[in-house]
């Protein structure tokens, strides 16, 4: 069982914390994404917000970017309850900048329907999110049905 797994008791099955592509294992990037998916998935939605840097933003889908952990709790907590996070085990990884790139797909589960996504997290050197960009992987008629 990965480390994901041990903190949330759900199978991910994630290599977050197994393998990085660049610069060989990077335990802090991987356990500030994690604890992003875990907080969510348990509610904890204010120890999320602590994972972002003081200007980091949060930018769902057809929305305007939420700037700062304040906000980010607020908008997590008005927006997200209910809400089960399933990153997928494939995930991309690049350095740009000195901040790292991830790339993770997997699924989003509300109580009214389930939906692939990816998310596009920026992370700086001290592990802290610049910016966490939740793109929705369905086609028109599928986001169409979504909203019957």
């Amino acid at each position: 069982m990965t480390n994901l797994e041990t903190l949330t008791g759900i199978n991910y099955n994630s290599n977050l914390d197994n393998s990085m592509s660049e610069g060989g294992r990077q335990e802090e990037f991987g356990a500030t994404i994690q604890q992003y998916f875990k907080g969510l998935n348990e509610g904890e939605f204010e120890l999320v917000s602590e994972l972002f840097a003081p200007f980091g933003e949060l930018r769902p889908p057809f929305e305007e970017p939420v700037v700062g952990p304040e906000a980010i709790a607020a908008y997590l907590q008005a927006e997200a309850k209910g809400m089960k996070l399933y990153p997928g085990a494939e995930f991309r990884e690049s350095v740009e900048g000195g901040n790292r790139h991830f790339e993770i797909r997997g699924q989003v589960e509300t109580a009214f329907f389930k939906v692939n996504v990816a998310w596009f997290f920026v992370l700086n050197a001290a592990a802290e999110i610049l910016s966490v960009r939740v793109k929705l992987l369905a086609s028109l008629k599928e986001l169409v049905n979504l909203r019957r």
